[in-house]
């Protein structure tokens, strides 16, 4: 929510998707609309069923004209050793993780390439740049991205259409906090130590990064100023991948 917020605060008409409580979603939706006076619709597309993925962009370009900014940040996540780790979780993580990025930039990318103008950001991870064990599939996931965002943006370079990956450490986030209990079992540790020696031990300023930082990165990554920054992997981290 932090990224939607942040746009509907510079203007921009936001398409949301993602599962949840059905109140709790309108709430989200038509509070967007009430405090940034924004158009705001919600498509509960799932995101591993690329039709589905498809038909969310075609709503949104109808509802708005065109789909001139796309984040991808659709995520699961598993903890588990290699020798254990469920084939359908990887099966899930990647379609998700990965493959949904890339169905939702082929369904917007030629309209942006016709309109000589688009924006797609990939929300990766230091994942995407750095491994940690236990987490085979989201590494492998987030890592695709990061070489998924430099191709789109070399097909994009002529057509005015900028392709950026956003590499956040630990953000605190609901997928973070299920992480926890998972890492603890996983490591035999108490989920406050987790918190301390495995979560935060990465990132050097021993502080979360804030969904409202990511949001602000994401707007800049919009703007004229940033016209010129494309194929890139921005860390977020807090000096995580500075090691």
């Amino acid at each position: 929510m932090g990224i939607a917020k942040a746009f509907a605060q510079e203007g921009v008409n936001i398409c949301l998707n993602g599962f949840g409580d059905e109140k709790e979603i309108e709430a989200i939706r038509a509070g967007l609309e009430d405090k940034y006076g924004v158009a705001a619709m919600y498509d509960g597309a799932d995101m591993t069923k690329p039709p589905e993925i498809r038909a969310l962009v075609a709503a949104a370009e109808r509802a708005f004209g065109a789909v001139d900014i796309l984040v991808n940040n659709a995520g699961i996540q598993h903890v588990a050793p290699v020798e254990d780790f469920p084939e359908d979780k990887w099966d899930a993580i990647i379609a998700i993780n990965l493959s949904a990025a890339f169905h939702a930039t082929k369904a917007a990318f030629t309209g942006m390439k016709a309109r000589k103008f688009g924006r797609i950001i990939n929300i990766a991870s230091a994942h995407g740049l750095v491994a940690s064990p236990f987490k085979s599939a989201y590494v492998a996931a987030k890592h695709g991205i990061v070489g998924f965002t430099k191709t789109v943006a070399l097909e994009g370079a002529e057509f005015g259409v900028t392709c950026n990956a956003i590499c956040p450490g630990y953000v605190k986030t609901p997928l973070v906090e299920k992480q926890i209990p998972d890492q603890a079992k996983a490591r035999g540790m108490s989920e406050a130590e987790v918190i301390e020696r495995v979560i935060l031990a990465a990132q050097p300023t021993k502080e979360f990064v804030t969904v409202e930082q990511i949001g602000a990165l994401a707007v800049f990554l919009t703007a004229k100023s940033a016209a010129q920054i494309t194929g890139a992997a921005l860390s977020i981290d807090g000096g995580w991948v500075a090691h």
